[in-house]
């Protein structure tokens, strides 16, 4: 549930989301269309990115070692008419070697939304953050990163156990709680 303090932001294609009352959600506005929002934190940190407008092909060329930290499925972002699909949902992720530093181009963890069915097995393909709006795709997530992420423990532990860490954060949950927000928004009528 979304603390009543804090405030709601409201794209011009028509999705909303809450975010913290000492956080800053700004869309600078642009030329390709669609939403480019942009979320810090008080101290002026990327959180979490929304972009709309995207197209949300993807193709799994490698696999990775991966685990899931959260996850929870998004009912209120089905887009109408796509009943045989599965529903949109919200994941805490990651995907490389557990003792190499991060984030790299082989090791990184992240959070948003994903239209990708849970994987299973040892290996799952790259992160794919995206997932259907009109008139293509959209993404809202972001990649942890421990300069950005607060995080508990010894700095010197390896990226991915810092991931981990982070899960059990107060600044983890309220960055959950923003994006699982994420709604369409209401229309006059």
């Amino acid at each position: 549930m979304t603390p009543s303090d804090w405030q709601t932001f409201t794209t011009s294609d028509g999705l909303s989301f809450d975010y913290p009352p000492d956080w800053t959600a700004r869309d600078p506005g642009g030329k390709l269309g669609g939403a480019f929002v942009d979320v810090t934190n008080a101290a002026g940190k990327a959180m979490a990115q929304l972009r709309t407008n995207i197209v949300t092909g993807a193709e799994c060329a490698s696999q990775y070692p991966y685990q899931v930290y959260d996850s929870q499925t998004l009912q209120g972002l089905v887009e109408p008419g796509t009943a045989d699909r599965g529903a949109p949902r919200y994941v805490f992720e990651s995907r490389g070697d557990g003792t190499e530093p991060g984030p790299t181009q082989s090791t990184t963890a992240g959070y948003g939304i994903t239209m990708m069915p849970e994987e299973t097995g040892a290996l799952a393909c790259p992160m794919f953050h995206l997932f259907l709006w009109p008139p293509s795709g959209a993404l809202f997530g972001g990649t942890y990163n421990p300069a950005n992420n607060t995080t508990p423990g010894d700095p010197a532990l390896p990226y991915l156990e810092k991931a981990k860490l982070y899960r059990d954060t107060a600044e983890y949950r309220q960055l959950r709680t923003m994006i699982t927000s994420l709604r369409p928004a209401k229309t006059a009528g």
